[in-house]
């Protein structure tokens, strides 16, 4: 099995790297969260799982540990399989897999594509006793509670975007989109909804730049 990949990125798009090992390349497919993470003509690293079929051998990458661990309970979903759990990390990271199961918020799950009410709710039933371990850690309030210290931390209760700009548009950039061009494509979806989180406001952006 091939647990991870190392080398120069020579090709990338939305949904897909080239990552050259030794002189090889090799097709990684991804989210296009994960090729927001990685430069073209730079080295980039990947955790990845290969998946057999009788008619391909597609190798999946992940930026982190929980992503790829997510990846795989996602195909314990009867029904569900790699190109699905790929779409609903491209919406949802593992926490908010996490946190809509332990809700019984079905609709969340819907907003990847091709998860239906039917796959949604069999999501909620099969993964229930299975998601904890994904589970975000819980925030600080305001009056500090939950930082160990009782201090404020930097920021806490300040109102704004849901979305961390910032990484928004370094995954356009790394898509090959000019600089200037993302941020004010970013600009554009968050004044119109404010609310949007990191993923909801890369596909928002990528869709107003025509990607």
């Amino acid at each position: 099995m091939i647990a991870s990949v190392r080398g120069t990125v020579i090709d990338m798009g939305a949904a897909h790297v080239v990552v050259e090992c030794a002189g090889v390349g090799h097709l990684v497919t991804v989210t296009a969260k994960t090729a927001g993470t990685l430069t073209r003509g730079e080295e980039g690293f990947l955790l990845t799982t290969l998946v057999v079929r009788e008619d391909a051998m597609t190798l999946y990458g992940f930026a982190s540990p929980s992503e790829r661990d997510m990846f795989d309970l996602l195909q314990t979903v009867s029904g569900l399989g790699p190109r699905l759990a790929m779409a609903v990390l491209q919406v949802l990271d593992p926490a908010d897999v996490a946190a809509a199961v332990t809700a019984g918020d079905g609709k969340r799950l819907q907003t990847a594509s091709g998860v239906g009410k039917r796959m949604a709710d069999r999501m909620l039933v099969e993964l229930k006793d299975k998601v904890a371990v994904f589970a975000a850690p819980p925030a600080a309030s305001a009056d500090g509670a939950g930082t160990g210290d009782g201090a404020v931390r930097p920021g806490a209760g300040a109102k704004g975007p849901a979305a961390d700009v910032d990484q928004v548009v370094g995954a356009l950039t790394g898509l090959g989109f000019r600089e200037q061009e993302a941020a004010a494509a970013v600009d554009e979806v968050l004044a119109a909804d404010p609310s949007l989180d990191t993923s909801a406001a890369l596909r928002a952006s990528l869709k107003a730049l025509g990607g």
